[in-house]
């Protein structure tokens, strides 16, 4: 019996580097998420970048607890939808487009705004993305049917493989 030698793949520096990246943020996200704690407790927050007024708070510490609390998230859910390699990632965008609403929306002056209208923001992006995660679905269920590959082969079948970053952003528009 012959024993099998395993191959490393070759990986080259970029995709190395890049990698590198993506598990050193992974790996500082609680120390980011904990960030507001060093933001004073004070109406008016002063830096020597900028000066934040919370006006519609009394606290920048709160609005940026506020933040963090959005930002985090938001920062996981668009790391895995650069990453992911399944049929199904585009689903991604809709709770992405849900923080990034949410986001923009503790910036708003007015604070009876806050997370009360978001549904009817993300209903267009729900539109789009939804039927067309269910047609991709259908066609890969049509596929299953009609021929003899598994549903991994269907899955690679149907996966978009950009060669870099800037490719898989241009996919989009």
């Amino acid at each position: 019996m012959k024993r099998k030698i395993f191959e490393f793949q070759k990986t080259d520096k970029k995709s190395l580097i890049l990698g590198s990246i993506v598990a050193t943020i992974l790996a500082i996200t609680p120390y980011l998420f904990y960030l507001y704690e060093s933001v004073p407790s004070t109406k008016v927050w002063n830096t020597f970048l900028f000066t934040y007024d919370s006006r519609g708070y009394d606290n920048a510490n709160i609005v940026m607890w506020l933040v963090t609390g959005k930002a985090i998230p938001l920062l996981l859910l668009i790391l895995w939808f650069f990453t992911c390699r399944h049929w199904w990632y585009h689903v991604l965008l809709v709770p992405i487009a849900m923080y990034l609403y949410q986001m923009i929306s503790i910036f708003n002056e007015d604070l009876s705004y806050v997370d009360q209208f978001q549904l009817m923001h993300l209903l267009p992006i729900m539109a789009v993305v939804i039927p067309s995660i269910y047609l991709i679905r259908a066609k890969m269920f049509d596929k299953l049917n009609t021929a003899n590959k598994s549903l991994e082969e269907l899955e690679q079948e149907f996966m978009m493989k950009p060669k870099n970053m800037w490719e898989k952003i241009k996919q989009y528009f």
